[in-house]
């Protein structure tokens, strides 16, 4: 259901505009308002879902498929030398609009954006230890 409070919600119900790319029956790519790099494009789900946990299976082929093709008009139709795509997860992940949604923004040579990452590296017996906690929550393999 679409939550009327939800900006990409009312984005896709025609309420609020948007510069729309491409579209098929279960996504939408517009631009971005606040681009990191012109161009900067978000691919939205029609069926609201919080984040990637409560996004629907059939929907996660289909953002991805999206995500391919604006990238390919992104690289041919800008000449961009590269590109991101990801997605923030969660408030402390950055995310600021709570409907599931990718980006993918252009890069160029000498554009200057970095990922600043404090990188760690796990202690004796550490790996296998998340590893554990984390397979302990994984379904069966079918």
């Amino acid at each position: 259901m679409p939550d009327p409070h939800c900006v990409f919600c009312r984005i896709l119900a025609g309420e609020l505009p948007a510069e729309v790319l491409w579209s098929d029956d279960r996504v939408v790519a517009i631009l971005d308002i606040n681009p990191i790099h012109y161009g900067h494009a978000l691919i939205i789900p029609r069926h609201h879902a919080a984040d990637l946990l409560a996004l629907r299976e059939e929907d996660l082929h289909a953002i991805m498929r999206g995500t391919q093709i604006v990238a390919g008009a992104l690289v041919r139709g800008l000449g961009v030398d590269g590109f991101n795509v990801f997605s923030n997860n969660g408030r402390i992940a950055g995310q600021s609009v709570f409907h599931f949604h990718m980006h993918i923004t252009p890069r160029y040579a000498g554009d200057d954006i970095r990922f600043v990452l404090q990188l760690k590296t796990y202690q004796h017996g550490g790996m296998a230890e998340y590893a554990r906690r984390i397979r302990a929550q994984l379904p069966l393999p079918s």
